[in-house]
């Protein structure tokens, strides 16, 4: 059984808006990111289990707002209070993830295959961000994420960067298509190229 994406029929590669005369490197990267494991990790209210020296892939879950723990492989995005997001290029960690978290504590769900993630990197991804999303993304540094809305979609945005901003788009499977084209048609002002 082969994996169907979730914009494999939306996403065009080339270069669409004001791109004409433009050098390529000042236009927006969009690309579509597939094929990583995706898992909340929910601890329980009554739960009693401390999260002091727990760690996943050499990562700590911090309980503290925006804040996002990476490495080469693994991010973990604070989602809420006691409520991560932890998105990896290790499908295998999993397994390791369901030993860690005791289904008595914790929720730990696999949602892999139920979000669409677009990547956008350029010097006017805020700009973008800015045209559907209430945010002050002024105040998004590197290794930070939110959840908002944009245009009425729910999302997750996490920067991975800042030098040229770069940033990961989460949103519901069935809204991915609705999202990438509220975010493509936001983009045409600057210019983009699909990859």
């Amino acid at each position: 059984m082969s994996l169907i994406s979730a914009l494999a029929n939306v996403h065009i590669t080339g270069q669409f808006g004001d791109h004409e005369g433009k050098n390529e490197n000042n236009l927006l990267k969009i690309s579509e990111i597939k094929n990583l494991l995706i898992v909340q990790i929910v601890q329980y209210k009554n739960s009693t289990v401390s999260m002091e020296g727990v760690d996943v892939d050499g990562l700590k879950l911090k309980d503290e707002p925006l804040k996002v723990s990476n490495n080469n492989d693994s991010r973990i995005l604070w989602n809420g209070p006691k409520n991560w997001l932890l998105v990896s290029t290790k499908k295998d960690l999993l397994s390791r993830i369901l030993q860690i978290f005791k289904e008595t504590d914790f929720a730990v769900t696999d949602l892999s295959h139920s979000k669409a993630i677009i990547e956008i990197e350029g010097q006017n991804v805020k700009e973008v961000l800015k045209k559907g999303c209430p945010f002050n993304f002024n105040t998004l540094e590197k290794n930070n994420s939110i959840n908002s809305t944009y245009n009425g979609i729910a999302f997750i945005v996490d920067m991975l960067d800042d030098n040229p901003d770069k940033v990961r788009l989460f949103a519901l499977r069935s809204f991915g298509e609705s999202l990438y084209h509220s975010i493509t048609d936001s983009s045409l002002e600057f210019g983009f190229k699909s990859i």
